[in-house]
């Protein structure tokens, strides 16, 4: 990767039509999975959503393996996809918005108390 493709995610977009091609492929109910996945995500990216692709690549491998042995998205992910999305950004360190509010919220209050208690 380049500055260029660092600068304007050039990179990224590449990733993510290869994930496409990757995901039609897919049986429809494993598409419409796919799609909760993305979404359930989104909220642990960075700016950028770098951060994400390889998780996304190791969820899309996952779909595309248990499709392979025609398994069902019950029998793999259970009922819990949102669930199952946090576990995964957690194994990754990945941070929600509200874990980056939560921290900052905590810095200012120590911040504050740290001037007022010294």
């Amino acid at each position: 990767m380049n500055f260029w493709e660092t600068i304007t995610g050039s990179d990224l977009t590449r990733d993510f039509k290869a994930f496409e091609a990757r995901a039609a492929a897919l049986p429809t109910d494993y598409r419409a999975v796919w799609e909760e996945i993305k979404g359930q995500l989104m909220p642990y990216s960075d700016f950028t959503g770098r951060n994400l692709m390889p998780i996304l690549d190791g969820a899309l491998g996952l779909l595309e393996e248990t499709a392979a042995d025609g398994q069902s998205i019950q029998e793999v992910l259970g009922e819990d996809i949102k669930g199952f999305c946090a576990a995964l950004a957690g194994e990754e360190r990945g941070r929600s918005y509200r874990d980056r509010w939560r921290e900052q919220l905590n810095r200012n209050v120590a911040r504050k108390l740290g001037r007022l208690g010294g």
